[in-house]
């Protein structure tokens, strides 16, 4: 169910609310005359990503993300800022979507994906004249790309069927698939549905081609470099270019991929392959005796090693990811962070291949670390928020953070860490006019009397000598982290606007702490991080006066809707009302339901079939004889990991007991709710639902 290094996690959340002093009314303005933040807000912000610094190191271009609330939908457009001063200029402005900018070579031209042109194809922008060209015209999307360093060759992934030789060959078998009258598709392998779309016939593939001495490709030039790779390239379905890079002297590629074999949804065992351009039908597996998860292929500038992440247990999305360097021209490999006991999301090659910059989970936070290959040394970069992007130059590293008061921006610093500063103001004058609510960590002792961390965040108008409820958030994953992060759809701020306080606590199974914290939870599920949500909102209420005890109510998505469906069997005196998004309720139709099967066999100790009592354990269904607390229940329709019975179930066993219960559906969202409006109105039946209870 978790999702990895290259993607962030399924948060969850839960929500305790007590009787209080609280008005029946959302919080007027603070005394300085700001408005306390809301779900408007939320969805309504730019958002900053995908910063790459110029050669130079004296610009960085991202993409900054605007919200068409008319529309229901966002837009991006490239942007750079100036490193030194923090100027920020608007490089693009079409309606359409500009993003993944990259820079080309040492030159004024930024290469980037848009869909102006009808599909999704590579343009570029000069940042002296913002003159605008388009550089492919494929009759199919393109869906990621990167340059090589010498600036001469473009190698992207595109979407085929894997028996064309052509492009045109794909198009003709989809237009031949609308004109069929019979809709019905046969399949004799999984995946059959993954994520929130139905499998089809086509790869994700990866393609050469070569640029002219002015930047523009050269169609006749186009090769199929990854064919002869039965594997969706990048990933389906959230791979994206970090999962390959050229060599330095622009004669291969490297790759992370999973073969589309009979055992796919039941493996995590993706290898780092290697395709010269010269013979691309004889691909090399670099990591074919590991057969867990390698990902995230880096070159050394010098071109002479391959750094990437890798797992050692097959089977399990959770594992720690260590940093490997592989000598590339002795074929020797190395685990170097082996004896650290963090995993890592990223890495980058300092400019002068000495050093390693690597993002990880630590202690709720995601952190930044500068590490040196020959000692092992680590400085750390960040004491707080989340470090989501990093880009390095010979002199400076700009990285993109944001905390639990602050959306991403970016920030500048020396290679060491210091001299750190601000070089992005995106919302700035919607943050002025904006309260948040302060927050700080905590922890305390859970189960086993061992330390689990959490974060309180206080309402905003916040008054010691009052009384509040109390908002008590679960994180999904469960393998995650609800820490130090300006979360775009699960984000307590929110609630700290509408007078709560909030608790989150980093149960036993949270990345971040150790890689035994997090294995602590599988075949657990209803155990271990139990106790610590019963301990955490014990030691929140002693620690902190100001929150009331009397009334709650709990939320949470995901494993953090399992846990209310566990909640609400197992510790049904404590909560008023609860909330579910697309949570688990029976397990033994979950395993039977899901499509990535690895999740539920690792966590579970084997198949249903095999050990049924594990998966039973801790079932939420066995328990509804216990329930009597109301709860609304929300789910997307396109939601495949955690399916819409699921839902529909809990649905359903609270109306046949006469519980008072709601259903929010979803048609057309995933395990996520992305789109604006949709996101509003999640909020505001919430809202309307606590109300309910609660005042």
């Amino acid at each position: 169910m978790k999702k990895t290094h290259f993607i962030a996690v399924f948060a969850g959340l839960a929500f305790s609310i007590s009787n209080s002093t609280l008005s029946k009314e959302t919080p007027s303005n603070t005394s300085n005359g700001k408005a306390p933040f809301k779900v408007e807000d939320l969805v309504t912000l730019d958002r900053i990503s995908s910063a790459t610094l110029s050669p130079s190191g004296k610009e960085v271009a991202y993409v900054l993300r605007k919200t068409d609330l008319d529309a229901n939908k966002g837009r991006t457009d490239i942007w750079l800022s100036r490193v030194k001063s923090g100027e920020a200029i608007q490089l693009t402005t079409d309606k359409s979507s500009d993003f993944a900018p990259k820079w080309y070579a040492e030159t004024n031209w930024i290469y980037f994906l848009s869909t102006r042109s009808g599909s999704t194809q590579v343009w570029r922008v000069n940042t002296k004249n913002r003159k605008v060209e388009q550089i492919t015209d494929f009759p199919i999307d393109v869906t990621s790309f990167k340059l090589s360093r010498d600036g001469k060759k473009l190698v992207f992934s595109s979407s085929v069927y894997p028996e064309c030789e052509n492009f045109q060959c794909t198009v003709e078998i989809d237009k031949k698939e609308k004109l069929k009258k019979s809709s019905g598709v046969v399949y004799d392998k999984m995946f059959v549905r993954h994520w929130d779309h139905w499998v089809d016939k086509k790869q994700s593939q990866l393609f050469l081609v070569r640029l002219d001495n002015k930047g523009h490709s050269i169609a006749k030039s186009l090769v199929s470099i990854t064919s002869s790779v039965n594997a969706n390239i990048p990933s389906d379905p959230f791979g994206g270019d970090e999962e390959y890079t050229l060599s330095k002297s622009g004669d291969a590629v490297y790759f992370s991929a999973r073969l589309q074999d009979a055992v796919e949804p039941t493996s995590t065992n993706f290898d780092i392959y290697r395709v010269n351009f010269s013979n691309t039908k004889s691909p090399q597996n670099l990591t074919k005796q590991n057969k867990a998860w390698d990902t995230s292929p880096v070159i050394s500038h010098d071109g002479q090693t391959l750094a990437y992440l890798a797992m050692k247990r097959p089977g399990f999305e959770a594992d720690k990811f260590d940093v490997v360097l592989r000598d590339l021209r002795s074929g020797k490999s190395k685990r170097i962070t082996e004896t650290w006991d963090r995993s890592f999301g990223s890495l980058q090659f300092s400019t002068d291949d000495k050093f390693l910059f690597l993002t990880g989970n630590h202690l709720g936070t995601k952190a930044l670390w500068k590490y040196e290959i020959a000692t092992g040394q680590k400085t750390l970069f960040n004491k707080n928020g989340a470090v989501v992007g990093v880009t390095v130059g010979q002199d400076k590293v700009v990285f993109a953070k944001d905390t639990l008061t602050s959306p991403v921006q970016l920030f500048s610093s020396d290679l060491n860490g210091k001299n750190q500063k601000q070089i992005t103001f995106a919302n700035k004058d919607k943050l002025e006019k904006i309260a948040f609510g302060e927050y700080e960590q905590f922890s305390f002792k859970g189960w086993n009397d061992e330390t689990v961390y959490g974060y309180i965040v206080k309402p905003v108008n916040f008054d010691p000598k009052k009384k509040y409820p109390l908002a008590y958030l679960i994180h999904g994953g469960p393998q995650g982290s609800f820490g130090d992060h300006f979360h775009y759809r699960w984000n307590p701020q929110t609630y700290a606007g509408q007078g709560f306080v909030s608790v989150m606590i980093d149960f036993h199974g949270s990345t971040g702490y150790g890689q035994a914290f997090t294995d602590s939870i599988s075949q657990n599920w209803g155990s271990k991080p139990f106790e610590d949500l019963q301990k955490g909102l014990a030691y929140a209420q002693n620690k902190y006066s100001f929150i009331d005890k009397e009334r709650s109510c709990a939320l949470g998505a995901s494993y953090g809707g399992y846990m209310i469906n566990w909640i609400a069997g197992n510790w049904p005196e404590q909560f008023k009302c609860l909330v579910n998004h697309d949570g688990v309720f029976d397990n033994r139709m979950m395993y039977y339901a899901t499509e990535e099967l690895w999740f539920v066999e690792w966590e579970n100790g084997g198949t249903y079939f095999d050990v049924p009592q594990n998966h039973e354990k801790y079932n939420p269904a066995n328990y509804v004889r216990n329930w009597k607390t109301p709860m609304l229940v929300i789910q997307g329709e396109l939601d495949y990991r955690i399916p819409v019975t699921q839902a529909l179930a809990t649905f359903t066993a609270l109306q046949r007991k006469g519980i008072k219960s709601k259903l929010l559906y979803f048609p057309d969202e995933n395990h996520w709710v992305l789109k604006p409006a949709n996101s509003i109105q999640w909020h505001n039946e919430v809202n309307k639902w606590l109300k309910e209870f609660l005042f």
